[in-house]
């Protein structure tokens, strides 16, 4: 090493790339049909498919969407049997509908709903396009804030038969819009409210701690913690507080912006093991083991988790774990898995233990742990 050189954040080689477009404010899905005809023209394709689900047809805003493809003239079909969790099988079967609705075409894929509906619209995009080519164009409308999960091209899938998550898409199914309409996330309850967001706040903490951080990846995970830590509480209280709502949404954007650049960690790869073996809620699942994790992690990167604990106005690091979990709680998360009542046993802990070491997430964490640490930290999140 140089003298006068650092290994540290700042001076750590990275490479920052532009995502998608961003289309934000209220009333912005009035502008899906101009958005999905700049990506004709520019792509030469033609028509479109909303991949949805049918809880969200069902509130009226698949009908809207649609209308206003209409008025542009835009032929489209619809794939709205995404399950909660989008499985594998989901994927291969909304490419289908895709290659019999538009043969030899390229439809641009309009993903609507929260993250299942835009990671299985990653992997039908992937799935339904040449596999020599780039997959089908897609733009992004989120109507939860918590995911970002139109932020980049990679989705994640349920593998029911291996009992774990897979991922799918690559650079070429990073959206080329992501539309930002805080008034589509309205009418979610608040129970879905906050868990999308706990997965947020998680994103942005796990970004600013990863071993794959940056000064840019930073500067995203900071502003999106600030933003969610202070309105998420607000968005549940009150899910008509348009100012709560317009912040979350942005929150949970620039927390997947920070992912995208960062990479997630152990949280994530526990929490990818719960629901997959257990079928809880993603956000659910995450708080579960969050306080868990963060005590376990303390000791790693220490300047990382200053930062943290700056952002979120605490006077030292080992205050995280309680504030955290507290906060969680006070939005109606309760962290620890048997506030999620899933009667986990000795032979459950190895399983979900085994699970999340082989996540590839987990990796990225600045304290991974063996898969002896996991158990022991399993067995801790369940008191």
């Amino acid at each position: 090493m140089a003298a006068g050189a650092c290994a540290c954040p700042g001076t750590t080689p990275f490479v920052h790339e532009a995502g998608p477009a961003v289309d934000s404010g209220p009333g912005a899905l009035a502008r899906l049909g101009d958005h999905v005809l700049d990506v004709h023209r520019a792509d030469r394709s033609g028509g479109a498919v909303v991949v949805t689900d049918a809880g969200l047809r069902a509130t009226g805003i698949v009908d809207e969407a649609l209308a206003v493809l209409a008025a542009a003239g835009c032929p489209t079909v619809v794939v709205d049997d995404v399950p909660g969790n989008p499985t594998v099988a989901s994927v291969e079967a909304g490419a289908k509908v895709v290659a019999h609705a538009f043969p030899g075409s390229r439809p641009v894929i309009v993903a609507l709903g929260g993250g299942s509906a835009l990671d299985a619209a990653k992997g039908i995009a992937r799935l339904a396009a040449d596999p020599s080519g780039p997959g089908l164009p897609l733009i992004a409308v989120p109507t939860t804030a918590g995911t970002g999960a139109e932020t980049n091209g990679f989705g994640v899938l349920e593998d029911p038969a291996r009992r774990c998550k897979v991922y799918c898409g690559d650079t070429t199914t990073t959206p080329r819009v992501a539309l930002l309409d805080p008034l589509l996330t309205h009418g979610l309850p608040a129970g879905p409210t906050a868990a999308t967001g706990v997965d947020a706040l998680v994103h942005a903490v796990e970004s600013l701690v990863s071993r794959g951080r940056s000064p840019v990846s930073e500067a995203f995970a900071a502003e999106a913690l600030r933003r969610a830590w202070r309105w998420l509480p607000a968005a549940c209280a009150d899910g008509g507080d348009a100012r709560a709502r317009a912040e979350m949404l942005v929150a949970a954007h620039l927390a997947g912006q920070a992912l995208t650049r960062s990479g997630l960690g152990l949280v994530h790869g526990l929490g990818h093991a719960i629901t997959a073996h257990h079928g809880v809620v993603h956000g659910r699942a995450l708080a579960a083991v969050l306080p868990e994790v963060v005590a376990f992690s303390l000791g790693e990167a220490p300047d990382a988790w200053a930062r943290v604990t700056e952002v979120l106005g605490l006077p030292r690091p080992t205050a995280l774990p309680g504030a955290l979990a507290d906060w969680c709680a006070a939005v109606g998360v309760v962290p620890g898995l048997d506030a999620a009542g899933l009667g986990i046993g000795p032979r459950e802990v190895e399983a979900l233990a085994g699970t999340a070491v082989a996540d590839p997430v987990s990796r990225n964490a600045p304290r991974a742990g063996a898969r002896e640490d996991l158990v022991g930290l399993v067995t801790r999140s369940l008191r």
